[in-house]
């Protein structure tokens, strides 16, 4: 499986694991591979799979199919970085299709992002969440927490470990999609927050040239201070900017109330059209949108000495399966 073709193959066949979550035979993986632009038979994948089984990468689960090991995960998160070039803009775009929240009716699936902390520290990392979300700094008062991570695709849930859900900004995305709004997903960075109002950017990452979500990167790095934000009404948080067509205006704005009202949201800044929002220029005939980062909750937990592992854009959740996490 040396040459690049065959290594690609592999990393494809290795990401559709990571992205289900669970065991999957040939035929899914076939399908998988397909809508990745990858046309291989099933007795192709089949033998894929085992020299990938021979290799370490996949384990043979009889009929349930093949799982991911933590080999495979590695090999995965070291393959070719070309290849993962703007996989985040396309995942977005993914869930974001897939996504068939109603608002109206409070029914259907919203967008997650799951994170781990040790068990022993739940309550603790739950009351700092708390004072995130009543800051408003965060995507809404709701989300998941379990002590399973079954379809959880890409993280390992091992015992002791709690698993918490937040509700991922791209969520807007969806809605905006469903009303037949296009919207650009430029950027994710920090945000300054001075005397409680948002200010400016301080650093950012374009989703397009990226291979990891910018806010784990920030949160990794140790950047921000949500938990300060939160306390003092100054700090840096997560939060990413898109752009709408103007004459969508009004619509935007009734999306983002109706989110707010449903729990779904909370700092949201929406531009004027043409006019630069938070000194970011937008093009002639746009205007931006500033929504604070899902993940904020989880950066305070890290700052406050609790480790947290964190996965944005991880998978959809029906709403009536939320909890309120305040």
């Amino acid at each position: 499986m040396a040459n690049p073709d065959s290594q690609r193959k592999v990393t494809a066949i290795l990401r559709v694991l990571e992205e289900a979550g669970r065991p999957l035979g040939s035929t899914k993986i076939a399908r998988g591979l397909r809508l990745a632009g990858i046309d291989l038979e099933q007795r192709m994948v089949r033998n894929y799979l085992d020299a990938m089984d021979t290799a370490g990468l996949t384990v043979n689960l009889g009929r349930r199919g093949r799982q991911l090991t933590e080999r495979g995960r590695r090999e995965l998160a070291a393959s070719l970085i070309i290849d993962k070039v703007g996989f985040i803009d396309a995942r977005a775009d993914e869930l974001a299709y897939n996504m068939t929240l109603d608002l109206s009716r409070h029914t259907g699936t919203v967008i997650l992002n799951v994170s781990t902390v040790p068990a022993a520290y739940l309550d603790d990392a739950r009351r700092v969440m708390a004072s995130v979300i009543l800051a408003r700094l965060g995507m809404g008062r709701f989300g998941i927490i379990t002590q399973t991570g079954e379809g959880v695709p890409g993280l390992a849930i091992t015992s002791g470990e709690a698993v918490i859900g937040t509700v991922c900004s791209i969520t807007l995305n969806g809605l905006l999609r469903a009303a037949s709004i296009p919207m650009i997903s430029r950027f994710g960075g920090l945000l300054e927050i001075r005397d409680g109002e948002p200010r400016r950017f301080t650093h950012i990452i374009q989703y397009s040239g990226t291979t990891l979500d910018p806010i784990e990167i920030f949160i990794k790095a140790g950047m921000a201070s949500v938990l300060e934000a939160s306390r003092t009404g100054n700090g840096l948080i997560g939060a990413s900017f898109r752009e709408v067509p103007a004459v969508a205006l009004p619509h935007v704005r009734k999306v983002i109330q109706h989110m707010d009202e449903a729990g779904l949201c909370s700092l949201a800044l929406v531009g004027e059209p043409s006019r630069p929002l938070v000194e970011i220029p937008v093009d002639h005939g746009r205007a931006g949108i500033v929504v604070a980062a899902g993940l904020n909750p989880l950066a305070a937990v890290q700052e406050a000495g609790i480790p947290t592992t964190n996965r944005a854009l991880a998978r959809l959740a029906e709403f009536a399966s939320l909890v309120s996490l305040v």
